[in-house]
């Protein structure tokens, strides 16, 4: 039996989930709704405060997927709730950005700005403060579209190894290598 799959989903009482005939789960809270179709394999029971998820079979597939769905339920109940916040870090000289509504500017090396534009189910802010490099915060209460955002804009200028100049999120710990100079 997954250990993950097996342990039910906790809700708190401003939080409705509902299942229909497709098998779509739709979690409504306080910040707002979320949908995710399951397999039509798996069941979801809805009981006074809490989900269970049930796979039919000890099939390899089935195994797959009970441990995913239940994690991904047990995400969208605690997006609706409190929310996620991501932040990204721009270490490297003249790196900036700035934001107008959903249109992130970024300024990393490049000959140009690259122009991100943001999904609606976003809150971007951008900060920079003196003697700190800038910072891109975001808000939202989907799990997987803040951190598929996130991964885009680090794919832009991933961090270096030897100074550790690019876009990395904030407190990740870079993994650092000696230069020419440290053989000698």
């Amino acid at each position: 039996m997954s250990r993950i799959g097996k342990k039910p989903v906790e809700f708190p009482a401003g939080v409705t989930i509902s299942v229909n005939n497709e098998n779509v789960v739709t979690v409504k809270g306080p910040k707002g709704e979320l949908k995710q179709t399951v397999d039509r394999d798996i069941k979801i029971e809805v009981k006074e405060g809490t989900v269970d998820v049930v796979r039919p079979t000890e099939q390899i597939r089935h195994r797959a997927m009970h441990g995913l769905y239940r994690s991904l339920i047990s995400n969208m109940v605690l997006g609706v709730t409190e929310g996620y916040n991501k932040k990204l870090e721009l270490v490297g000289v003249g790196y900036k950005a700035s934001n107008q509504g959903n249109l992130l500017d970024l300024a990393l090396g490049y000959s140009h700005n690259i122009v991100f534009e943001i999904p609606k189910e976003l809150k971007v802010t951008t900060s920079q403060e003196k003697g700190q490099n800038p910072m891109i915060s975001f808000e939202s209460i989907d799990k997987q579209l803040i951190g598929q955002v996130c991964a885009k804009i680090r794919s832009l200028r991933k961090p270096e190894p030897y100074k550790g100049k690019g876009v990395k999120f904030a407190g990740e710990v870079l993994r650092r290598k000696a230069g020419k100079s440290a053989g000698k």
